[in-house]
């Protein structure tokens, strides 16, 4: 059995129960991709196919973290345990940043992101927008070792994502005509650069809520503190 680092709660990578839910999270993932697979919509055959969406992206980075902890509990290698924690410092905020974005849209006005013909039923619903983020959260907060990111970094991360998203959801309306969301649709340019803005601001609320959580659940006032203390860089700690 692997020895797992002082200030994470369970054994990780194991053979036990970490393998148990990163399969778990595989097999939900891959459900909620083959459900694409049956889904014909205008935006399957457009220009950048589904991954135009945020959810998407956001689900094929979920899906690598967590083939990566899988192979990590495998193996019982280090280095992919590493590895794993250093994709999950992306794909587990950017996974709580869809969930926030989604659901908070839909209590407006779910047309923002889905028009009506295309509304999807509740379980593949709950298979792109909640489940990933559930998956993601649990092996953070049980499964993984403290991170050490901070705030400025964590913006600048999350600022770096945003607006990368920006710039592709713009080339595929450049080949398309038109966006995978109406809400962008619905606002011109300087209000799509202030949503993405406050996208990025909100991903960097969920890595720091993570952090603090983390600190809460596992009872360790000091990353409780580094969840709202100034930047010092990026990196996981795993010695």
């Amino acid at each position: 059995m692997a020895i797992h680092h002082p200030l994470q709660r369970l054994t990780s990578p194991s053979r036990q129960l970490s393998m148990l839910l990163h399969l778990a999270g595989i097999a939900s993932f891959a459900a909620s991709f083959k459900f694409l697979q049956g889904w014909e919509t205008p935006m399957s055959a457009a220009f950048g196919g589904h991954f135009q969406f945020l959810t998407i992206i956001g689900l094929a980075l979920a899906m690598i973290t967590f083939i990566v902890g899988f192979l990590a509990d495998a193996t019982l290698s280090s280095r992919l345990f590493k590895l794993k924690n250093v994709l999950s410092v992306c794909s587990a905020p950017l996974e709580v940043l869809i969930s926030i974005l989604y659901w908070g849209l839909c209590a407006i006005d779910k047309n923002l992101v889905f028009p009506a013909e295309l509304q999807l039923e509740f379980l593949p619903d709950f298979g792109f927008h909640a489940a990933p983020a559930i998956f993601m959260a649990i092996d953070l907060l049980l499964l993984s070792p403290p991170w050490t990111i901070h705030g400025y970094s964590a913006l600048a991360l999350s600022e770096c994502l945003a607006f990368l998203y920006w710039f592709w959801v713009e080339y595929c309306h450049s080949h398309n005509g038109w966006y995978p969301y109406p809400i962008f649709d619905i606002l011109n340019t300087w209000q799509r650069a202030l949503l993405f803005t406050v996208s990025a601001s909100l991903m960097t609320g969920s890595t720091m809520l993570l952090k603090w959580t983390y600190g809460k659940i596992n009872g360790i006032e000091e990353f409780k503190k580094e969840a709202v203390a100034n930047p010092a860089g990026i990196r996981t700690k795993n010695e």
